[in-house]
């Protein structure tokens, strides 16, 4: 399976996980909502039952004071309790649930079954007052009719209904209030159960991943460290069709690819390296030959030779001299960047004094070093180089009878600036990029004897370890050339 599978395969795992743990706690809070409504719902309907007991209490107690002193005002206390009472029964029969709906039906009609003999009883009573209003013949009804109206079985039916009724409600709020405790409960047994098998899970497969995809990717991070100490022949083994081990697989694909080229390049650099000292031979002999042909020209027949002639053989021995040295500059850049240097102390004031002792300076021309040189630990004689085709351009083309060079430095916090500045005839901004291209020179060849190859030297050292090279000049106005070298 693909890395990116299983890790999709396995986030969905949690994810239903924790959205199963979320759904079942949904659910349980819709539960808790639903019994504190089903408990706000029975409190009211033992709240109105216990009114509806009260009332048939207050209806019996303002019938007996009635028929026992004959005072009306006690009728209206009657009549308001029996109003009352209806409306409850209106009220609970409309709000009852499935559970409710018949113990309220039957209080109902046991209810109109005692209201029916109170009404008739209280109608007769009435008759009796207007026949004979005395309170002794509506004692007589009290002592018939009562006692059995109160005590009888359609009162003691509507009491224990009322009573059982309230109980019921009690018994089922305990009810209800004990499976909500336990379905809490149960529901935090299963969110802790869920949640701690989706964190299980999740660091199951995180190890999983942390060891697989770690593992595999530090033997690649080995195979490409090894590469870059150029054992380009290393391989990493590799399993599986996932993306790691197709990366793999092309890792070594291209280690493959670069030790085939490598080795190519290496066997041509030997050759070239061949061809260059063979070039360099071959040619410098016939130079040296010609040399010493019209050396020994001028010894045997100097007084013979007219002066044009002379000066055509001063000519040719200066431009073999030229042809000489352009050879040499083309192997010296040739070499570059080719051969590893050692790495030892390097006191630049002390390079420079070297360098100025290899450069003749005509007289007139003053050369001055900063006293303020660092201290090196580099590679010598790249810096060397670079110094010395500095000094000697500035030397070299000069155009006034007296100057002065000067050779400073600035510090920064990874490196050193170089600075070679001179005042002679300086060069336009157009010629800037020009002068650091191989066998590109300013001045004339017929002129002026330059290889063109200093300068380019110069880039092509600076190149190959990453620092910089700039110019600032204008035609008459001097020149200020530098470069940065790594503490």
């Amino acid at each position: 399976m693909k890395i990116a599978q299983l890790v999709f395969f396995g986030f969905l795992v949690v994810l239903l996980l924790f959205s199963a743990t979320t759904w079942i706690n949904f659910r349980q809070s819709e539960r808790v909502q639903e019994n504190t409504e089903f408990f706000a719902h029975s409190t009211n309907v033992v709240r109105q039952s216990n009114r509806f007991q009260r009332n048939i209490l207050n209806i019996v107690s303002s019938m007996r004071a009635y028929f026992l002193t004959g005072e009306r005002t006690f009728l209206t206390a009657f009549d308001s309790a029996m109003l009352e009472n209806r409306g409850i029964i209106r009220e609970l029969d409309s709000a009852a649930d499935a559970v409710q709906r018949r113990p309220v039906e039957k209080i109902n009609v046991l209810n109109q079954r005692w209201n029916a003999e109170f009404t008739r009883i209280l109608a007769a009573a009435r008759q009796s007052s207007a026949a004979d209003s005395s309170p002794e013949a509506l004692s007589a009804l009290y002592k018939n009719e009562f006692p059995e109206l109160v005590r009888g079985e359609v009162a003691a039916d509507l009491q224990r209904e009322v009573r059982d009724f309230i109980n019921a409600e009690y018994r089922r709020r305990e009810e209800s209030k004990t499976q909500l405790a336990e379905s809490i409960a149960g529901t935090r047994r299963l969110s802790f159960t869920l949640t701690l098998v989706s964190i299980v899970i999740g660091l199951v497969i995180a190890g999983f991943l942390s060891y697989h995809v770690s593992t595999r990717i530090l033997r690649m991070v080995r195979m490409a460290n090894s590469i870059a100490e150029g054992q380009y022949n290393s391989q990493v083994a590799y399993t599986g069709r996932d993306e790691l081990g197709r990366l793999a697989g092309s890792l070594n694909h291209m280690a493959q690819v670069l030790h085939a080229n490598f080795s190519e390049l290496k066997r041509k650099n030997a050759e070239l390296d061949q061809f260059a000292h063979i070039v360099s031979h071959d040619l410098k002999s016939p130079l040296r030959g010609i040399s010493n042909v019209v050396s020994w020209i001028e010894e045997d027949h100097h007084e013979e030779l007219p002066p044009k002639v002379q000066e055509y053989m001063a000519l040719v021995k200066g431009r073999l001299e030229r042809a000489e040295h352009l050879i040499s500059g083309i192997l010296t850049y040739a070499r570059i960047g080719r051969e590893q240097q050692a790495r030892e102390t390097v006191v630049v004031r002390e390079l420079l004094e070297e360098v100025l002792e290899n450069q003749p300076v005509r007289p007139g021309l003053r050369v001055e070093f900063a006293h303020n040189l660092p201290l090196l630990f580099t590679e010598r004689l790249p810096l060397y180089q670079v110094f010395a085709n500095l000094v000697s351009n500035a030397v070299k083309y000069h155009d006034k009878t007296e100057g002065h060079i000067r050779v400073y430095h600035r510090e920064t916090e990874q490196q050193f600036v170089f600075f070679v500045n001179d005042d002679g005839p300086g060069i336009d901004p157009a010629y800037h990029r020009k002068i650091f291209q191989i066998f590109q020179t300013l001045q004339e060849k017929e002129s002026f004897e330059s290889t063109g190859v200093g300068l380019a030297i110069v880039k092509k050292i600076l190149d190959a370890r990453q620092e910089t090279v700039e110019i600032q000049s204008a035609a008459g106005s001097g020149t200020t050339i530098s470069f940065t070298w790594k503490k």
